[in-house]
């Protein structure tokens, strides 16, 4: 039996084991972090000198003091002080500072990026993946024959991305 959960590493009870009330005590804490995550902001690499109990901050990548061994993870003050949640891929939290939803990616935080296929919105998709470039009109003897093409392939592009209706 292990002593941890697998994704967020909550602590488990044991069987015959005491005081389970401090171990059941500590996974609600970890995940009252976790769960609908919302952060006073990222990227602090330093703790704030007075935090109020349930705040919490994405620790920076070079962090010092009582976080310097939690780059990257979530740090919410408790009455019992700093409890720290390891981020997994995929993991958001909103950014109270920027009104902006981060996401934990291998790589680090990013905030305000949206990845998606393509963007629908009432059923209608209205951003799709990127298509190719268009020719700019490029003058001579056939200038409007041209303009008209490079005029053509646009309202084309843009119908295909949603953003005008089609004809």
């Amino acid at each position: 039996m292990t002593d941890a959960t697998a994704r967020l590493a909550l602590p488990l009870l044991q069987p015959g084991q005491s005081q389970k009330e401090m171990f059941h005590n500590e996974a609600l804490a970890l995940l009252d972090l976790a769960v609908q995550a919302e952060v006073e902001a990222l990227a602090l690499n330093t703790p704030p000198p007075a935090p109020a109990i349930g705040q919490c901050w994405v620790v920076g990548t070079a962090p010092m003091g009582e976080w310097r061994d939690a780059a990257n993870h979530l740090a919410g003050w408790t009455a019992g002080g700093w409890r720290f949640v390891a981020p997994r891929p995929g993991m958001s939290v909103w950014s109270k500072a920027s009104n902006l939803v981060a996401r934990y990616h291998d790589t680090g935080w990013t905030i305000g990026d949206v990845a998606a296929n393509r963007v629908v919105i009432g059923g209608n998709q209205v951003v799709g993946a990127q298509g190719g470039a268009i020719t700019s009109p490029a003058g001579g003897a056939v200038v409007d024959a041209e303009a008209r093409a490079a005029i053509t392939a646009i309202l084309a592009r843009l119908r295909t991305h949603g953003l005008i209706a089609p004809v």
